[in-house]
């Protein structure tokens, strides 16, 4: 069945036009149209099933922007959510009316600026606004400030824990939001731990309310602040106990003695890791027990950097010990309880502790408690 001869004439004198961007409102049966002066609007007549009709509306789309009479692509379907989408099609994806289209086009590498703007019409959703802040070209755009005003404005609303935390960490990339803000939602973090694992994800050396360096360690750090230039176990031990690795340890080990669910323990110390990367040996271990066994064994052999910095700062052998071993902090040690549980909270909190405990022990040696 063909569409209306009314809509069909309205359809192809639209698309006679140079479009950039096309949604469909399933709800009221309305083609949108997005051209460089205005929007254009069309009321649809359906002449069957409302879902019938829309796929032949969709098939009109698809054939004047891609060619193809089939309609939206199953290849695109399959491949698009995962950024696959040729930066040549953007333009031409936005076209189809398709909100999987719209998915492809915010999660592609070549997305400009522009596209994003048109995409943003087509489909203002958080999901949409992640994907296209995870791209610099729209973060350094001027789509980057009025999709991080989205997210931070919906925050509040959003339930799943890999979102808040996504959203948080993407909105506090470098020009997106200002000073007020940032304080605002930092404070709100009190009451919602998925906050602060999006400032520990975003900005670990820089976190708001920095504690003071580590008590009796001026002596250390000037030492270590010789070395610093070229050798990087001494300038991450030496972060570590200055003002911001204090910081970033205090709020890491808050984390992991208030565990929420599977997804933030598991993104908590992916997170913890990496801020110790500068200081793994080897490949990762995933069982602390190796890890730390790994760095005793490493401190005790002495190699040329982990020797120049023990040589400098002996008193500090534990703290080393305890660098080397945290540099091995992944998802993958709390693997085997994870995968066994959808437990939350604090019965998490219980079944984690052979594995959390040993983690806080080591930080609090790196804090001078241990």
């Amino acid at each position: 069945m063909q569409l209306s001869s009314e809509d069909l004439l309205r359809l192809n004198v639209l698309l006679a036009h140079e479009l950039q961007a096309v949604r469909v409102d399933e709800q009221t049966l309305t083609v949108y149209a997005l051209t460089a002066d205005d929007e254009a609007r069309i009321p649809l007549n359906p002449n069957c099933r409302p879902e019938q009709y829309l796929r032949r509306v969709r098939e009109t789309l698809s054939n004047h922007a891609l060619g193809s009479p089939g309609g939206y692509p199953v290849f695109l379907q399959r491949w698009t959510r995962m950024g696959q989408a040729r930066d040549a099609q953007l333009e031409k994806l936005l076209l189809l009316g398709e909100s999987e289209a719209v998915v492809a086009v915010a999660g592609a590498p070549g997305l400009t600026d522009e596209i994003a703007r048109r995409a943003w019409w087509a489909m203002p959703t958080a999901d949409v606004a992640r994907r296209m802040l995870e791209r610099e070209a729209v973060v350094q755009g001027n789509m980057g400030k009025v999709l991080a005003e989205y997210l931070v404005e919906h925050l509040p609303f959003e339930t799943e824990s890999l979102s808040v935390i996504t959203t948080v960490r993407l909105v506090l990339q470098p020009g997106l939001i200002d000073d007020a803000t940032r304080t605002r939602i930092w404070a709100r973090s009190t009451s919602r731990n998925t906050y602060r694992l999006g400032f520990l994800a975003a900005v670990p050396d820089d976190l708001p309310a920095p504690l003071p360096a580590r008590p009796g360690s001026d002596e250390a750090r000037a030492v270590l602040a010789s070395l610093t230039a070229r050798n990087t176990f001494a300038a991450l031990l030496a972060k570590l106990l200055d003002s911001a690795g204090q910081t970033f340890l205090a709020v890491s080990a808050e984390q992991m003695q208030h565990p929420l669910d599977k997804d933030t323990v598991a993104v908590l110390l992916d997170v913890v890791g990496n801020y110790f990367e500068p200081a793994r040996c080897g490949e990762i271990e995933t069982d602390f027990a190796g890890a730390l066994a790994r760095a005793e064994t490493t401190t005790s052999a002495g190699g040329s950097e982990i020797g120049e910095l023990l040589s400098a700062v002996p008193e500090l052998k534990r703290e080393v010990v305890a660098m080397l071993a945290l540099a091995h902090c992944s998802e993958a040690l709390a693997t085997p309880v994870l995968a066994r549980t959808s437990a939350t909270g604090s019965l998490l909190r219980r079944k984690l502790e052979p594995t959390i405990a040993p983690l806080l022990a080591q930080i609090a040696v790196l804090q001078g408690r241990g």
